[in-house]
């Protein structure tokens, strides 16, 4: 008989959101300001015809994912740390080498976008915004707690409601929608082409790699649950990490689709090509709204407040992950469940990412092109990184029991194969014109 008992209902909906962690954030700060400055670019620049890449990419982004968070739950390590025991260090200090620079592209890009975003609510000179979001990012990061700041990048997630919000308040021809984002559409041109590979290295991105996998290992030492002696996984902390990355994977996916929908039927619909920032997008759409009154202002001031949302969720993202990466690589000690006098190489990681990438917005560099080079990095450093995450998540000497099966080999190997093949064909491309 279906239980209909409000208090009951309440109670298992909150026990579902006590069990989304990792899998959430790692999803959330996907869709970054730079990732949604990708999205809005391939909406304003080719409509729907990129639509269907956010539903098709969606089972290999969970599969990624599930086999990093599986690798640090089972292991107790992170990816670094896993693939300097097992396999060549020198591939190793190489895709960290792109990673940390990648990684450094996307916090300058991010920062600047949220300085741009919050501008557009409070006008402030730009390095005013910037020093702001900075310090507030690397305090909050470094002498907060791991509990405390892991619940700030839970209840930032909520930023992902932006998108979705605003589909809602502009006009949409919803059949043209939907077929466009079950049905693949292809143009073998540089442009489509280069634009595809932005989107999959800002989707799945090594970053997240890293990020997952050194979160699950968080859990569990803030559990105090971990001895390297007799740690063992159980069953229902498997299942429990399944659904917490599903969850983060499918909605990061809703949103991804959600700007893609918004700035095909707004920007490209009104012949705006060209997005140089997330800002941008964002004040596009205030005179090009006509659904009701005011309508184009509400729908600024969400993707506004997204974009700011989200780069607060996302910047400790990407400078943690560069961390947990350099770390694991150099034997430092990391975790932000350490204090500073601790840590102190994980934590100058962390800052000397964090003001490099600030002083990116104040150097001259387009964002444009630093948004580019930070999407094809990432989808460079991919393609060997999801070969070693087939191998390790496959490999029984490591995974025991909790090894990959079937269906995640078969998901995980067509990634590899998928992002390999679109970055040789945009270098072919590239070369041939």
């Amino acid at each position: 008989m279906l239980n209909l008992n409000p208090s009951t209902s309440r109670i298992k909906f909150r026990k579902f959101l006590s069990s989304l962690g990792p899998g959430l954030i790692t999803g959330a700060a996907d869709d970054d300001p730079s990732g949604i400055a990708t999205y809005s670019q391939t909406g304003a620049q080719f409509g729907f015809g990129q639509l269907w890449t956010a539903l098709w990419m969606l089972p290999f982004m969970i599969a990624v994912q599930e086999a990093c968070a599986r690798i640090g739950l089972v292991t107790g390590k992170g990816i670094a740390a896993v693939v300097k025991e097992k396999y060549n260090k020198k591939m190793l200090y190489l895709v960290v080498g792109i990673v940390l620079v990648a990684n450094v592209i996307n916090i300058g890009a991010d920062i600047g976008a949220m300085a741009a975003a919050a501008n557009l609510i409070l006008p402030l000179p730009f390095v005013v915004w910037t020093l702001l979001f900075t310090a507030s990012i690397l305090i909050l990061e470094i002498f907060t707690s791991y509990q405390v700041y892991a619940r700030i990048l839970k209840w930032l997630a909520i930023s992902l409601l932006a998108y979705p919000i605003t589909i809602f308040i502009i006009d949409m021809p919803w059949m043209e929608v939907i077929k466009s984002s079950i049905i693949p559409h292809f143009e073998f041109t540089v442009a489509f082409v280069f634009i595809i590979t932005g989107v999959l290295g800002t989707t799945i991105s090594p970053y997240m790699f890293f990020w997952e996998a050194s979160q699950e290992v968080e859990e569990i030492k803030a559990k105090k649950s971990f001895h390297k002696a007799t740690y063992q996984v159980s069953k229902s902390a498997i299942n429990k990490m399944r659904l917490d990355n599903s969850t983060g994977m499918i909605i990061s996916e809703i949103t991804t689709w959600s700007i893609m929908v918004v700035a095909g039927a707004v920007l490209h619909k009104a012949g705006v090509k060209d997005i140089n920032t997330a800002a941008d997008a964002a004040k596009a759409l205030e005179p090009l709204v006509s659904s009701f009154p005011h309508a184009g202002f509400l729908a600024k001031l969400i993707f506004a407040i997204g974009i700011i949302g989200l780069g607060l969720l996302a910047v400790p993202v990407l400078s943690g992950s560069a961390a947990y990466a350099v770390a694991e690589a150099v034997n430092w000690e990391s975790g932000l469940n350490l204090k500073l006098k601790k840590a102190h190489g994980f934590y100058g990681v962390i800052t000397i990412a964090t003001i490099i990438g600030w002083c990116i917005n104040f150097i001259g560099i387009d964002p444009v092109k630093a948004l580019v080079y930070s999407a094809v990095l990432n989808g460079i450093a991919a393609v060997p990184l999801v070969f070693l995450i087939a191998k390790i998540a496959s490999d029984k000497k490591i995974m025991g029991e909790n090894c990959s099966g079937a269906t995640s080999k078969i998901l995980v190997w067509l990634t590899f194969f998928g992002m390999g093949v679109t970055a040789v064909a945009l270098f072919v491309l590239l070369f041939k014109g």
